[in-house]
């Protein structure tokens, strides 16, 4: 397969994930595992208050809103590196977890998300009957 790439879309790309634009909010890091049974989520959040940060599930697509508002004052901006504005993240869940029962945290900067896997989607046993002798045997599904 070749792929050719236009270097000024990648900038642009790169540029607009970094810095949002209005119809497109700030990019939002994230680290994503599993720890067992559980699905662990955390996004970079640095300065942001807990209080502006919304999350929604729809079907299976979880939504993180977030604001990192711009300080007002009367002084003069000598820098300015961090994002200020909305955040937004939207993750496609699997069926096979249990949406009902996410917990979320937010401690030092960092959105926490624990997502269990869904008791239908773990691994169990199947008993098999027989045939003639009703003899039962089983086997792991």
């Amino acid at each position: 397969m070749i792929r050719t790439t236009d270097p000024f879309r990648d900038f642009d790309r790169i540029t607009q994930q970094l810095l949002g634009t209005t119809n497109r909010p700030a990019f939002m890091p994230m680290d994503a595992w599993r720890e067992g049974d559980t699905f662990v989520v955390e996004f970079d959040l640095p300065g942001v208050a807990k209080d502006s940060i919304d999350l929604d599930i729809e079907r299976n697509v979880l939504t993180v809103r977030a604001e990192r508002v711009a300080r007002n004052g009367d002084w003069e901006m000598l820098a300015s590196e961090r994002p200020r504005g909305a955040f937004s993240r939207q993750l496609v869940l699997g069926d096979n977890l249990d949406l009902e029962r996410i917990e979320a945290t937010y401690e030092d900067g960092v959105l926490g998300l624990r997502i269990p896997v869904a008791e239908r989607a773990k691994p169990r046993k199947i008993e098999i009957g027989g045939a003639r002798s009703g003899d039962a045997a089983s086997i792991e599904a």
